[in-house]
């Protein structure tokens, strides 16, 4: 007994130090909760009684005022049907003198309901006594016995809503008063815990301070370094189990310091010496945004030192709040962010020479546990830019080139078969024709090329306007409308009623749907169905192109809007593998996105975003 008594003896003490001050706050807290309840009744009582009324006369203030107008409407001409519009608010007045009338609250209300009611029911027949005068009479009666009453009529809703705020004054100084007294007695009571508390609080500081303050020094020199220190251990109770945890875990701390720390060491230092060499720049970020490592490179991206930018936030080293928001965004979610090839890219300016890094952001994990880092490495593409660059110039260049003689070779075609046609045998003019469609598919990969280099060189001109998606739909459906008929499918359009106008280049927005709708049809069996939608969705529009075919193998949708990719279908392989390449494209330059969703063997939906005109 006596041990456990020992054992408890620190928790007994707090309980019996603070035991007083819990009655205290506990009886001092019944008195509030009693105050409170007091002054929330008679609030309560405030608005119950009274409020109801004066609600009830602003109402048929606001209604008597409406019926006046519209016989002034009446009388000058400006409405000629406003008697419909009286007998309505006639019956909202009534409702409103109803619901006074059911809540009386004081005596000199019963008189004033009755003068109210008397004086509107006066009104209203003069009223439409006016509405049966000719018009010529109309003026002098309505000055001389309509408008007096109107006047009457308010005057008494206005002493209503006088009558009921006076008597609401008067039960809200009541409560004030309520209010007052409760907060002087709980100032007192308040007070009186707060001296018993202090003086309790330093009593038990004096017995407490010691063995944490010399526990706190312990601690201050094992940070230092002195793994050696002990702290004197009395008494059983909790503070002394405490002594003997901490210098259980300060021997622990020697033994694991006695081991070889300089071989861990080591193997830091290579793995820095790896980063530094590496000729990537490497970022390294702990989840309070704080550099834990870069690396030469890195720092000569961003142009500054390694060494001074470490443990610092990282926006103080790259100083890009793109960068900035995707590290967050790979540390709190734990996924890495999904880019495009555009989107991971930065642009660093040295000098009058501009730079290009592709760069991906990486969440560091232990096993499955949280994220501990998240890493940003960046990769020197410049000379891959210029090489895609020369490489455009040269397939534009050389698509000008073969448009001219594709366009001889194309009409000297056309002459041949025309003039010589009869002349030929049957396999002579099966070859013309077979040549005539190779010119023509020529033809059209070579101006889908001169578009795609206009687009990657940013040479696309495109006029901006406010247009309503219904148009667009409505001059696509035109368009396909014989496409889709000689290949046995139903298309059909829909938009969303009250659709606001976008902010496209038409013509190019239509060129995108053009091409969706195609590819639906030519992968479409007949008596299928392609359909397109569109609809709001926040700032953007979504369009979308569905069809019920054969769908896109897995293995292709990843690449599907790469260059000269194409789906063979079993209907045709025609195409130049161009046309998403472009939609794509043609999409960003609008500020959207285009992606697609299928099930091979189910269907296709194609979606892009364009955005709503301000």
């Amino acid at each position: 007994m006596a041990e456990l008594f020992g054992l408890r003896s620190f928790r007994v003490r707090i309980l019996l130090g603070y035991g007083a001050a819990i009655v205290i706050i506990a009886i001092v807290f019944g008195w509030s909760v009693t105050n409170v309840r007091t002054l929330g009744l008679a609030s309560e009582s405030i608005l119950k009684e009274n409020y109801k009324s004066i609600l009830a006369a602003e109402n048929m203030i606001n209604d008597l005022e409406r019926q006046d107008s519209l016989l002034l409407y009446e009388l000058l001409g400006i409405n000629p049907a406003t008697s419909e519009a009286f007998r309505a608010m006639e019956s909202d007045f009534l409702q409103w003198l109803g619901k006074a009338k059911d809540n009386i609250t004081i005596e000199s209300e019963v008189a004033l309901l009755e003068k109210l009611e008397a004086g509107y029911l006066a009104f209203l027949g003069n009223a439409h006594g006016f509405y049966q005068k000719p018009t010529a009479e109309r003026a002098t009666f309505y000055q001389t016995e309509v408008q007096p009453l109107f006047f009457a009529v308010r005057q008494s809703c206005v002493d209503l809503r006088e009558l009921n705020q006076e008597a609401m004054v008067q039960a809200s100084a009541q409560a004030q008063q309520l209010a007052s007294k409760a907060v002087l007695r709980m100032v007192a009571a308040g007070a009186a815990v707060t001296v018993i508390g202090l003086v309790l609080s330093i009593f038990l500081a004096r017995r407490l301070a010691s063995p944490v303050e010399r526990m706190r020094e312990a601690a201050k020199r094992i940070a230092d370094g002195d793994y050696g220190v002990q702290v004197p251990v009395s008494g059983q109770d909790e503070l002394a189990q405490l002594a003997g945890q901490f210098n259980s875990m300060a021997k622990r701390l020697e033994q694991y310091h006695a081991m070889n720390i300089g071989k861990i060491l080591a193997e830091k230092h290579k793995t820095e010496a790896i980063l530094q060499s590496v000729d990537d720049g490497i970022v390294v970020v702990d989840p309070e945004f704080s550099i834990m490592s870069i690396n030469l490179m890195a720092g000569s991206i961003f142009n500054v030192s390694p060494e001074e930018v470490s443990g610092k936030h990282v926006l103080e080293a790259i100083r890009d709040e793109r960068l900035s928001k995707l590290i967050k965004q790979a540390i709190e979610t734990g996924q890495q962010p999904e880019l495009d090839e555009q989107e991971s890219t930065l642009s660093v300016s040295r000098g009058e020479k501009q730079v290009y890094y592709s760069f991906s952001v990486v969440p560091v994990h232990i096993g499955h546990g949280p994220v501990i880092a998240a890493v940003l490495l960046l990769r020197d593409v410049t000379r891959l830019r210029e090489l895609d660059r020369l490489k455009s110039e040269f397939v534009m260049t050389a698509s000008h080139e073969l448009r001219t003689p594709l366009t001889s070779i194309g009409m000297s075609i056309d002459l041949l078969k025309d003039k010589a046609g009869s002349k030929l045998s049957d396999r002579e003019r099966q070859l013309l024709t077979v040549a005539q469609e190779d010119v023509q598919r020529l033809k059209a990969l070579v101006n889908e090329l001169l578009d795609l280099s206009k687009i990657e060189a940013g040479k696309l001109e495109i006029d901006f306007e406010r247009v309503p998606l219904p148009l667009i739909c409505e001059k696509t459906a035109k368009i396909m409308a014989t496409q889709a008929e000689q290949a046995g499918v139903e298309l059909a359009f829909s938009c969303d009623e009250g659709l606001p106008e976008v902010r496209v280049d038409p013509n190019k927005i239509t060129w995108v749907l053009v091409n969706l709708v195609g590819n639906a049809l030519r992968h479409t069996p007949e008596n299928g169905h392609v359909r397109v939608a569109a609809k709001q969705a926040g700032r953007f529009a979504h369009v979308s192109v569905s069809d019920d075919g054969e769908g896109i193998p897995l293995e292709f949708q990843t690449k599907i809007f790469d260059k000269f990719v194409q789906v063979k279908s079993r209907r045709t392989s025609s195409g130049t593998g161009l046309g998403l390449a472009i939609c794509k494209e043609i999409v960003r330059a609008h500020g959207g996105t285009i992606w697609v969703e299928s099930t091979p063997g189910e269907g296709t939906t194609f979606t892009f975003t364009v955005p709503i005109a301000e």
